[in-house]
Order: C-alpha cells, then structure tokens, then sequence
C-alpha cells in the first residue's frame, strides 16, 4: 500500500469509528429525542442547537445522531445479505460448475440486466415502505456482484494441491466448501462488502428521499434531505447536513475499501 494509500485507509477508519460509536451512543448524546419539537422552526444553528432546527422546530443535532445509527444499520445489514446469498450461489456455481454453474451465472446475467434502482423502486413501490423492507430489498437486489467474486475465487482455489489433497482423504463437499476454500475466498468478500456497504447507504438515502425508504418520524439521512427540499436556500443547513454526512460516510467506506482491495489482492500475496 502506497503512503497515500495508507493515508487515506486512516483517515476512513477514523472518520468510520467515529461514526459508528456517534451512532451507538446516540441515545446518550443527543440533548433531544429525534422527534421532539423543542424550538422554532428553521432555526440557524447555534450554541443551542449546534446543526439548527428543521421545518418542524425539531433539534437537527438529534436527528442526525439518530439518522447514523438508521443509515449506518441499513447498510450493514443489506450488505450481510447481499453477502450470504452472493457467497452461497458464487461457491455453489464454482465448486460444482458443469450446469450448476450456468444456471447461477445466466440468472446472475438477468439480475444485472435491470437497472438495480428501477427494481429496488419498483419492489418498494409494491411493500409498505419501512427499515426492514429497505433493508431486505436492497440485500436481496445487491448480491450478483458478490457472486461473481465468489465464483472466480472458487474456481481459481478448486484446483490448488490441498483441495485435491481433501478430496483424495475423502472429505466431504460441505467440508470442502467451508473449511478449506471458503475461508481462503474471503479477501475479496471483504472488500465487496466494505464497498458495498457504501453503495446501500447511498441507496437507503435515495429511497428515503423519495418517500419510499425510512418512514417519518424515524430520522435517517435520507428523509431529512427529503424535508429540506422546500428550504433549500431559507434554511440551507437542512439540507448541507445530512447531505455531507452522506458523502463522508461514503467517501471513507470507499477510502477503506479501496484499499483493502489494494492490500488483500492475492497477486500481491
């Protein structure tokens, strides 16, 4: 890893921790409850309100608080489903290949030919939308890419000596699969899921934005740049907050990321 690489990989770990530990202690900073109106509306921040206040007079501090911990769980979350289903068809697909194999890959091919956000609308437009929905859709949406890794991580390990060697002992598939290739399969799952994590907090903030994510009165950062686009230059902290919160989180799982793809790249090994 370069030292610009190594520079950047901090300063995402940093900026990710913090957050994290902002979101798990939410609770405990926060000096309001995310939906308690507690001063008048569009209040600029101040020494009482470090971030203002919203339309609603709701402290804007609080609320972003609570949006990390909404944000930061929908993305964790989608990424460990999209990462189960992704690694279960991916080892399937290239442990056994043949027509198993073809089967997985040309219905990983018809996943990715729709546009991952039409679908993810279109889903959502026929559930009730709420965290758990979101969560679940975008998880079940995402997971082609992490097969796709999986399988040629597979294919390329099948065929080492020790894997011939467990199979010769008379090891079982199962075995095979989980103890011996899987475990050294998992760089490139950890990288897809870092960057992945990013791409499903960008997508919880869009849905959220248009109505069909995180329902009020639950604070995400999505829906609080939906409540802003009426006071974009009344009140532009409404929207400049939430939106730059985005885009660090973003930026530094993608800093981590990136150069987790960097230092765990089997070729450099």
């Amino acid at each position: 890893m370069s030292n610009e690489g190594m520079k950047l990989f901090k300063i995402g770990s940093i900026i990710l921790v913090g957050f994290i530990l902002l979101a798990i202690l939410a609770p405990v900073i926060a000096p309001y409850q995310p939906d308690e109106i507690i001063s008048s509306q569009t209040a600029a921040p101040s020494l009482a309100h470090f971030f203002g206040t919203d339309d609603l007079g709701r402290d804007l501090f609080s609320r972003a608080l609570h949006g990390a911990r909404v944000s930061l769980t929908v993305g964790f979350v989608a990424v460990v489903i999209s990462v189960l289903i992704g690694t279960l068809f991916g080892a399937l697909a290239g442990y056994y290949g043949g027509w198993l194999d073809s089967a997985i890959m040309r219905f990983v091919d018809v996943m990715l030919a729709f546009p991952s956000i039409f679908l993810i609308l279109a889903i959502q437009a026929m559930l009730t939308p709420n965290i758990y929905n979101v969560m679940a859709v975008i998880g079940l949406t995402s997971w082609m890419g992490v097969a796709r890794l999986v399988r040629g991580e597979f294919l390329r390990i099948r065929e080492l000596q020790y894997v011939e060697a467990a199979r010769a002992i008379g090891c079982s598939d199962f075995r095979i699969i989980f103890r011996h290739i899987l475990p050294n399969a998992q760089a490139p799952i950890i990288v897809a899921g870092t960057l992945g994590m990013a791409g499903a907090v960008l997508t919880e903030s869009a849905l959220s934005f248009l109505g069909l994510g995180v329902q009020p009165p639950m604070a995400s950062w999505g829906n609080m740049l939906m409540d802003s686009q009426a006071y974009l230059f009344d009140a532009p902290w409404m929207s400049v907050i939430p939106g730059f919160l985005i885009l660090l989180t973003v930026l530094s799982l993608y800093f981590v990321g990136e150069n987790l793809r960097e230092t765990l790249n089997p070729r450099r090994l």
